[in-house]
Order: C-alpha cells, then sequence, then structure tokens
C-alpha cells in the first residue's frame, strides 16, 4: 500500500463515511465493496443483476467480519429508473458509480440497451447525486474513449473519435460531468478504466472479457481464440490498483475534481505475450494446460491495434501508484479462477 493511500484508508477507518457502490454485485462494484467494508465503511450497493451476481455478495460476506457485512445495505434497483437513484444516495458521501452495460460487441449488437444503461442511467444518477448533495461523485469512465486516435501513450486531453456505440457512451458520459461541473457546480472524477482484471471478473457470457474467457477455456481444455495476430496490445491493470484509484478519487480535494484520470499500469502487453503469462500462472497451480495453444481468427470490429495509458496525471494529483503489473496480478487472480472453474 502506497505512502497516500495508506493515509486515505487510516483516516477513512477513523471517520466512516456513507458510500454507494452501484453495479455493486458485478466484478468492479464487489471488489470496491470488500476493500470498503474492510475500512469499516457503511455501504450502500445498488444492482439489478443485469451482469452482477448474487455469488459476489457472497463471496464478499464471506471475506469480511460480520460487524462488518452488517454495515452494508443493498437496494436491488435499475439505474435506469430514477427513483431508484434517488433512494440510493440518500444519506450518501461518496458515490462510486460502477453500473453499466460494458463491452463494444455487446454495443454494436443491441445499441439502444447499452445507451439506456449508460446514458440514461448515468445522467440519472448524476441528478440524483446533485440533488441530494454528495460530497464526492467518481464515476467509471473507459478508455474507449480515445477512439481512433493514434499516439501512445494514452494522455487524458487527446482523444479521437469513438468506434463503437460504447465508446460514445463512454464519452457521452464526461461531457455530461464536464456540464454538470460548469453548470450547477458539481464536480466529479471520470476513471478512464484500461482493461481491468482480477477475481469476480466473470468468465462466462458472449461478452466475457479476455483474461477470464481465456482462463475459463484452458481450465476446461478448450480452445482459445485470438482475434487477430496476437500482436495486439493493452495495457492490463489488475483490480487492487482499480479500488486504490476509486478511494484516491473519491477522497479527492476539490481542486483534483472535474477531471478524468487514466487508470492503468503505463505499460503494454501483447495479446500472445497474456496468453503464454496466463498459461504459465495455471502450471503453477497445478493445471493441466501445457500442451494448449491459442487458435488465430479475424480482427474485431471496433477495436483498436493497441492501447496504453500515461498515468502521470493521476500519479501527480491524486497520488495514485499502482502496485501490481500484470505478471503478479496474473498470478494472484489464477488462483481465484481455478477454484471458480472447479
Amino acid at each position: 500500500m502506497t505512502n497516500k493511500y495508506r493515509q486515505v484508508c487510516d483516516t477513512l477507518k477513523a471517520n466512516p463515511k456513507v458510500w454507494l457502490v452501484t453495479g455493486v454485485a458485478g466484478f468492479i462494484g464487489s471488489n470496491l465493496l470488500e476493500q470498503l467494508l474492510k475500512l469499516d465503511q457503511q455501504v450502500v450497493g445498488l444492482d439489478n443483476f443485469a451482469t452482477g451476481h448474487q455469488r459476489n455478495l457472497d463471496e464478499v460476506q464471506t471475506s469480511v467480519a460480520a460487524e462488518q457485512w452488517q454495515r452494508f445495505r443493498f437496494i436491488r434497483g435499475d439505474i435506469r429508473e430514477f427513483s431508484d437513484c434517488q433512494q440510493a444516495v440518500h444519506g450518501v458521501d461518496y458515490v462510486l458509480h460502477q453500473a453499466a452495460l460494458g463491452s463494444v460487441p455487446r454495443s454494436i449488437h443491441d445499441p439502444i440497451t447499452t445507451n439506456a444503461a449508460n446514458i440514461t442511467g448515468f445522467l440519472n444518477m448524476l441528478v440524483a447525486a446533485k440533488d441530494a448533495g454528495v460530497n464526492s461523485f467518481t464515476y467509471a469512465a473507459s478508455s474507449s474513449t480515445y477512439g481512433d486516435h493514434p499516439a501512445l501513450p494514452k494522455v487524458e486531453e487527446n482523444i479521437g473519435n469513438p468506434l463503437s456505440p460504447y465508446a460514445v457512451t463512454k464519452y457521452v458520459n464526461e461531457l455530461y460531468a464536464g456540464v454538470f461541473a460548469k453548470t450547477y457546480g458539481f464536480k466529479c472524477i471520470g476513471l478512464r478504466y484500461f482493461n481491468v482484471f482480477g477475481k469476480r471478473q466473470d468468465p462466462d457470457g458472449a461478452y466475457a472479457a479476455v483474461i477470464p474467457k481465456w482462463t475459463a477455456a484452458l481450465l476446461k481444455g478448450e480452445t482459445v481464440f485470438v482475434n487477430g495476430d496476437g500482436e495486439t496490445s493493452r495495457d492490463f491493470c489488475y483490480i487492487n490498483n482499480t479500488v486504490q484509484m476509486n478511494i484516491l478519487a473519491a477522497t479527492a480535494p476539490d481542486d483534483a475534481k472535474d477531471q478524468v484520470y487514466n487508470v492503468a499500469v503505463g505499460d503494454r502487453t501483447t495479446l500472445n505475450t497474456l496468453f503464454a503469462a496466463i498459461r504459465q500462472a495455471l502450471l503453477a497451480e497445478g493445471a493441466a494446460v501445457s500442451q494448449q495453444q491459442p487458435e488465430y481468427r479475424d480482427f474485431r470490429a471496433g477495436d483498436v491495434r493497441h492501447s496504453q495509458a500515461d498515468i502521470g496525471k493521476a500519479k501527480k494529483l491524486l497520488g495514485y501508484d499502482p502496485q501490481y503489473r500484470i505478471e503478479q496480478g496474473i498470478a494472484e487472480a489464477m488462483g481465484w479462477y481455478v477454484k471458480f472453474c472447479n
């Protein structure tokens, strides 16, 4: 734990706050819930289980003390319903808005549903939080906002044209956040996630992310499909780094708000390297995957070729210091997947 992050966590433990985590039953949301409860915070969780799972909440319950779990209140609701948003923000200090429909392919297949969750739902949460006078509003933005901008590493101020309906929705979130700062003085922080991975990231379903999908396939002896030639690269960010960033952003001073920040490690890993790292980590867990090789197929519509973040702004203004590089994150996550897939 970094000095800045440790200081923030110590302060929160001494002075507990009330947090709202939307999408709390999802991958990122449940990891945020776990850390906040371990810090003895009061947490309200909102989810409609569109992509989240009760099993994630059950797992959090087993990982925290009974008295910490008692500090959690769950609301089954939908961010597309304004009244659900109003109920959820009542009495809340900090909002961590994670609820959304992710996935570029999903948005291409069904842009209307993606728009409803990611734009209407976001606006509902923004208005409800503003009206309730919450102290801070931190939301999940996306590296997809960089679109076709060719420069690497990606710097927050330089974006291109969106390449998918999903990217459009996440960019609109940023636009709304900026307008709310100017119009109402309600300042938010957007976190542009770069390929977050870790425990509880769902390997099932048509729109599963690459690391859980490949991991499950390897463990089940199924074919791992690589889109393109395997030299596409991404800045993979372990979930613990993402949790750190959310807590730092939520508690940031006012002059660090009305901003977007990259959430990544500032590195690039090709899909070929990623496959080898996952297989090696699974071998270390005793899985029989040594003979498995990937199968290559066409590039996927809407994907960018390379992605890497500049995290200098987050380091300077928020004190962000990612403690997990991809190899460490994969090594830690594989134990969870071995248990999950068995």
